[in-house]
């Protein structure tokens, strides 16, 4: 379920399929025209009586359109890691807000994939989903592979597997970001599961200078993406590894 004219325009910009639209007769021109390019591309569309769409949205003021969308997660082995990939796996992050932020993030960086490992909140969440921005749609999304299953597969395509810790790991400045790598978010209270020890090639860390232990992890992944993005931009600026 999306909610709100951008996320639906950003799934029509995509190409994702739309199955059906539910409009509040309150609608504005903006809604109109972007239910106007869902009925185009052959979704269904159905006009709701004022205060339904309060009774059945996931947010206290709803906008005024809600839409089904199919889902787009791929399997792990199809994703294109060809070239320096970036990849962004979550293991055991819970909640919805976080994994929107680390969906939204990993797109704008340029990231290959985001994977979604068993443990970790709903993909399609629909709080992921808003928080997403459309990311989620624009940004290829692999769904429910356990943590040493999916570090395994990446570690076999070439990616070094970059575990993020709060502290004792190589300062993220430090790393060098430039070449395939799958960056391992975990939990936002307890970091990293169990399961994935054994199945990392290094750990990586955002040193701190105030009070705070740790940024939350959709944090920590904008933080991270958008430094292997700046490497990539200009690899003779990195001197260390």
């Amino acid at each position: 379920m999306v909610e709100g004219t951008k996320v639906l325009g950003e799934a029509l910009a995509a190409g994702a399929r739309v199955e059906s639209v539910y409009v509040d007769r309150s609608a504005g021109p903006e809604e109109e025209a972007v239910v106007a390019r869902a009925a185009d591309a052959g979704s269904r569309v159905f006009d709701l009586a004022p205060g339904v769409l309060e009774r059945v949205a996931g947010t206290v003021t709803p906008q005024a359109l809600l839409a089904v969308v199919a889902t787009v997660d791929v399997p792990l082995e199809q994703i294109d890691v060809a070239g320096p990939a970036l990849v962004v796996v979550c293991a055991d992050v819970r909640d919805p807000g976080n994994a929107g932020t680390v969906l939204r993030s990993a797109e704008a960086s340029g990231a290959a994939a985001v994977v979604f490992c068993e443990g970790s909140v709903d993909l399609y969440n629909p709080k992921t989903v808003r928080a997403s921005a459309g990311a989620v749609f624009h940004v290829p999304v692999v769904a429910g592979p356990s943590p040493a299953d999916a570090l395994d597969a990446l570690g076999g395509l070439g990616l070094r597997r970059l575990g993020t810790v709060a502290r004792d790991g190589v300062a993220y400045t430090d790393t060098d970001l430039r070449g395939p790598t799958a960056l391992v978010l975990g939990n936002e209270a307890t970091g990293l599961p169990p399961s994935v020890e054994g199945h990392l090639d290094g750990l990586v860390t955002i040193p701190m200078a105030g009070r705070s232990e740790s940024l939350n992890v959709g944090m920590a992944a904008a933080v991270l993406c958008f430094e292997a993005a700046r490497q990539r931009r200009a690899p003779a600026a990195l001197t260390h590894a």
